[in-house]
């Protein structure tokens, strides 16, 4: 596919070659007439930095995944946060992302335009507010982004979600109108397909329901998620990515390049469920390892040593590699999705769908080419959830200890995702299920992003206090 787009390695900004951009609104808090699909693109852009950039490196801190041991990252790994923190983040979400999806709506609907490129335009919406209300909690929703409001209003986060459920029900209607597909190579996930589209919008559906604790309701929309018509993971919605340096895998940026790789490492926390090697595993009695499971290949895949400790593996084949796709919504995440809410529901549908997990990743799943003699990923039973079973050795009830496992392949399979800090705060109640994050300092886990400094000082409406960063969101509580 074309390249249409640049992530720079330091700063994050957003550029895109000259002949794409000639039109294009170079301040997006200002009306535009560029035709829609550039700032289709322009959102789909930030969506990567949003998605797999800092946010995701600062939500890995917070759920125990990485360490950070220098500069700002010293300073999220001791919870010493201020609003000025996140500020970019916020900026992101609702300058770079939402003002440009504003108005590619309306530049599309004044040249006619309607059917798959609205469609897709409301799932990446949904996507990135559904994103921001996990993170933040209270958000502007209904009046964000439009420059009628210079003070918009937050809305509760349980309400947000509603309308979020509402607006990915709307795009699915529109997906399949069967018209408007954006012109090619102007799309950078899925170049309009519709078929995929949908799939990531019920996927979507499913992910705040998990959010909202409604089970039944993600479980049937993860029956229509990504790979629901045997397309497996070809539909990932996920991150294009290139060759040359300012075109790379965000982590490899970090990692690989960035002055400030040698701020964070992997977590021995984290490394224990996945290293198979006693003599260097930090925490032995983690490892996930069994009769029937052997992580050695994932583990290779997600991590390696370098001469700062273990990171993510930026080296051909890996986790980080120059041109790895980042993943953003995936077939993986459905598949649990399914064993989860499954499971919450029945002991054996959860059983069946995580074993449906284990079969792909049997074949490899998500790893790029790894060695098969290094993977193994049998079919579990039920009585390997049993007391004493291979799955249950601390006697609990067979029915958590299949929960358990179910959220700790979440745990490893959402590396490096913000995905893993919804879970972290979603079930940290249920302490004979959860996976057993502790904090870094202090007595309570990290519960949310804080508002960004700039709308507490342009927005009269920004919640007075601002909430705690160890406040639960509403969903949480």
């Amino acid at each position: 596919m074309k390249k249409i787009y640049t992530i720079g390695v330091l700063s994050l900004f957003i550029f895109s070659c000259a002949d794409m951009v000639e039109d294009l609104n170079q301040n997006p808090n200002n009306p535009t007439s560029a035709p829609y699909q550039y700032t289709l693109t322009g959102a789909e852009v930030a969506t990567i930095v949003f998605q797999t950039g800092a946010p995701a490196r600062q939500s890995g801190i917070m759920s125990g995944q990485f360490t950070g041991f220098d500069r700002q990252h010293l300073a999220y790994n001791n919870y010493l946060v201020t609003s000025a923190s996140f500020d970019t983040t916020w900026r992101i979400i609702f300058r770079d992302i939402l003002r440009n999806i504003l108005v590619a709506e309306e530049s599309a609907k004044s040249s006619g335009i309607d059917g798959i490129s609205l469609g897709v335009l409301q799932v990446l919406k949904a996507l990135d507010l559904g994103t921001a209300t996990s993170l933040f909690g209270d958000i502007p929703y209904d009046q964000a982004g439009s420059l009628e409001f210079e003070n918009p209003e937050f809305e509760s986060q349980i309400a947000v979600y509603g309308k979020i459920q509402a607006l990915l029900n709307d795009a699915i209607v529109n997906l399949a109108a069967g018209t408007g597909r954006p012109p090619a190579n102007t799309e950078i996930y899925f170049d309009g397909n519709a078929v995929a589209w949908t799939q990531v919008a019920y996927t979507l559906k499913a992910r705040f329901f998990m959010h909202t604790k409604e089970y039944p309701e993600a479980y049937t929309a993860a029956q229509k998620g990504i790979g629901s018509n045997g397309s497996s993971h070809t539909n990932n919605m996920k991150s294009p990515h290139g060759t040359a340096t300012d075109d790379a895998n965000l982590y490899y940026q970090f990692f690989a390049l960035a002055s400030r790789k040698n701020d964070m490492v992997a977590s021995n926390f984290f490394a224990s469920f996945i290293d198979s090697n006693t003599a260097t595993n930090p925490i032995p009695a983690n490892y996930r390892g069994n009769s029937k499971t052997n992580e050695t290949a994932r583990y290779n895949y997600l991590l390696q040593t370098t001469v700062v400790g273990l990171q993510p593996n930026f080296n051909t084949n890996g986790f980080a590699q120059i041109d790895a796709p980042a993943q953003i919504v995936t077939y993986a995440e459905n598949l649990l999705i399914l064993a989860e809410a499954g499971a919450r529901a029945n002991f054996n549908t959860g059983l069946g769908h995580l074993n449906s997990f284990r079969t792909y990743m049997a074949s490899g799943g998500y790893i790029t080419n790894p060695i098969m003699a290094n993977l193994q990923y049998d079919p579990y039973v039920a009585a390997d959830f049993d007391n004493l079973g291979i799955e249950n050795t601390s006697g609990i009830s067979s029915g958590n200890a299949l929960l358990r496992e179910i959220l700790e392949e979440r745990y490893i399979t959402l590396f490096g995702q913000i995905e893993v800090f919804n879970d972290t705060r979603r079930t940290q109640n249920e302490s004979t299920v959860r996976v057993p994050v502790v904090p870094n300092t202090g007595s309570f886990l990290p519960q949310r992003f804080l508002i960004g400094n700039s709308e507490i000082d342009n927005n009269k409406n920004t919640p007075n206090p601002i909430p705690d960063f160890f406040e639960p969101t509403q969903v949480n509580k």
